[in-house]
């Protein structure tokens, strides 16, 4: 069953040189208890999708889309008081900054204690039954001196402190969908390996479905059943991860996956990695039809118009020269 389905999302934002599509006709389906990877470089719009799937855009922002439902619900239709009701229970996000994401003026433990489930019992003792639950979630993921924690103000903390206490406070009430945007963000390996095994968890024992945001292709491949590469506000391609990773359609991904370092040889001090020739263009200076033109290896005179996204076998793909000998006549997304 779909927990969440997006088609054809657009977003336009107001800026001094006129309006731009910062995210450009894309379309996202998530399954119950999946763990989707949204995959892109800094500036790909990947932040912006989360965003808009919580309803808090930005004030110059425009959103259209074809549809955009989570759990058979409307979000589109929704006004703010119902988005508001279903935060926490139905979704929740694990922002990329956490720090401002947190109240200064309020001490981390009554932040985390609001967060909390309400309790069941006596009056006199849910307090207590909460304040419990939130220093259970403080140790799941990683913090040890949780007294020290909850007494301090967010400013008191580090990054990768402040990252944790935002970790425990979207996973507290095992929300259907949870977005997870760089989870790992100012963390040391270890601590990355804890959270990413909390997530693991709460996908396999209370079924939560996870957005994985994350600019590592190859961290993501290893926790998520199904992968969204996306360019420049603009999907390239999509579909199961081992058939993703195993043979790519599309230009961008097998350059991503070819750039990966190989760790089992040895490299030579100072030697240049592989890259992909140029930059992601700016907002204001975006590429005619496919964004990846400029850039991309395989690029023709045709890809000044933008390609369908296509459909073959569970793989969705955007690009007019795929590596793939099928012929594409189908632009909808299932």
């Amino acid at each position: 069953m779909q927990l969440l389905d997006i088609r054809n999302l657009t977003i336009e934002l107001d800026t001094p040189q006129g309006k731009v599509k910062a995210l450009d006709r894309v379309s996202l389906t998530i399954q119950d208890g999946e763990i989707h990877g949204l995959v892109g470089e800094s500036g790909s719009g990947r932040s912006l999708l989360a965003r808009a799937i919580l309803g808090i855009p930005g004030s110059n922002w425009t959103i259209k889309a074809d549809r955009m439902m989570l759990n058979g619900r409307n979000l589109l239709e929704m006004n703010s008081q119902e988005r508001r009701s279903i935060m926490g229970s139905e979704m929740a996000m694990i922002f990329q900054d956490p720090s401002s994401s947190l109240d200064p003026v309020i001490s981390v433990g009554s932040q985390l204690i609001e967060a909390m489930p309400a309790s069941t019992g006596f009056w006199w003792s849910r307090g207590k039954k909460r304040k419990r639950a939130a220093e259970k979630w403080l140790h799941k993921v990683g913090i040890k001196d949780h007294k020290k924690i909850m007494a301090s103000f967010p400013w008191e903390l580090s990054e990768g402190e402040c990252q944790k206490v935002m970790i425990a406070m979207a996973v507290a009430n095992s929300p259907k969908l949870l977005i997870a945007d760089e989870p790992t963000a100012s963390m040391e390996t270890s601590t990355q390996a804890q959270i990413f095994r909390l997530l693991s968890q709460l996908n396999q024992l209370h079924g939560v479905s996870i957005l994985l945001i994350s600019h590592e292709l190859e961290t993501v491949s290893q926790w998520c059943e199904r992968l969204t590469v996306l360019y420049a506000g603009q999907v390239m391609e999509a579909g199961p991860t081992q058939q993703l990773i195993a043979k790519p359609f599309h230009p961008y991904t097998k350059a991503l996956l070819g750039h990966i370092p190989d760790y089992t040889e040895t490299t030579q001090q100072k030697s240049i990695l592989p890259t992909l020739p140029g930059s992601a263009p700016a907002l204001q200076h975006l590429p005619i039809g496919c964004r990846l033109g400029p850039r991309c290896p395989e690029a023709k005179k045709t890809c000044v118009k933008q390609p369908i996204l296509c459909r073959k076998k569970g793989r969705h793909f955007a690009c007019h020269f795929p590596y793939t000998n099928e012929t594409c006549h189908d632009s909808t997304i299932a």
